[in-house]
């Protein structure tokens, strides 16, 4: 199977490089499964149900979201409606929307996409490592589900890395989202899980984390907060990383690093290369 996974979408720009090649890349790389963070995607805070169709429909299968997922309220109610739209697991019980979602992809296999939020640094929210493993315990790799992938929205890169390490051989790719900026560690773990510990944003990279330089840059010198931030709106860069897994266990044969437009040095996978070291 054949995934993508997608940083984190920012504003106008980041929707504007996501719909021009998620297409393109579908069909050039033979994807199965298309998975895209979407939590900043409305004009930087937060996502709207248009927006999520404009996803879906230009080839999105799943969206996840994090710690702005309630930024626009008309969300509360979309998010019950449609299931290909996650949030975070470990919100409390009875919070609107689902932590993970089943889905089954063109193939025909079914595949499991869930999001856990890190605490460190971020909200208190509920055990994301107990909440993960209620769900995995019951659906295994390679036998319930074809595949299964786990978006980690945090801040510490210590605590993201965890995941991949309890959860090594027990996912077909762990992948960290919420810094914006993709980091180089992309590999396969010892027992078989793909793991990055950020793919980066889908936004403009002239810009301080997908928003606009002055005000950003400011908040830091002044300490003020008068001006709200706004996305930067310049060529945008889609990040994230495609992923190759084996059909009979479920576990990673490759992870390459995926970088399409913008101001960062582009690269796109090979398809048929294969790295299991």
């Amino acid at each position: 199977m054949n995934i993508l996974a997608v940083g984190d979408v920012v504003g106008k720009s980041g929707r504007r490089i996501l719909l021009q090649h998620i297409a393109d890349l579908r069909e050039s790389l033979s994807i199965d499964l298309v998975v895209v963070n979407g939590e900043n995607a409305a004009h930087g805070f937060g996502i709207t149900e248009k927006i999520c169709q404009s996803f879906f429909q230009s080839g999105v299968d799943v969206i996840t979201t994090g710690n702005h997922v309630w930024d626009q309220r008309s969300i509360i109610n979309y998010i019950d409606k449609d299931p290909r739209l996650i949030r975070p697991i470990n919100y409390p019980v009875g919070t609107p929307g689902q932590g993970f979602v089943i889905c089954t992809v063109s193939n025909g296999k079914k595949v499991l996409v869930a999001q856990a939020m890190c605490r460190l640094f971020m909200e208190t929210l509920d055990e994301p490592f107990i909440r993960l493993e209620k769900v995995l315990q019951s659906r295994q790799l390679g036998a319930e589900v074809c595949a299964i992938v786990i978006d980690v929205h945090g801040e510490a890169t210590s605590e993201k890395q965890a995941f991949g390490e309890i959860f090594d051989g027990r996912a077909s790719l762990v992948f960290g989202t919420h810094t914006h900026v993709p980091t180089a560690d992309y590999r396969i773990l010892p027992r078989g899980t793909a793991f990055i510990t950020d793919v980066g944003m889908t936004g403009d990279y002239d810009s301080i984390i997908g928003m606009e330089k002055k005000v950003a840059s400011q908040r830091f010198v002044k300490k003020t907060t008068s001006s709200r931030l706004t996305p930067a709106d310049g060529m945008g860069t889609l990040c994230g990383v495609f992923v190759q897994t084996n059909d009979v266990s479920g576990l990673a044969e490759n992870i390459e690093p995926i970088r399409v437009g913008g101001h960062l040095r582009p690269t796109r996978p090979i398809l048929g290369f294969k790295n299991i070291s």
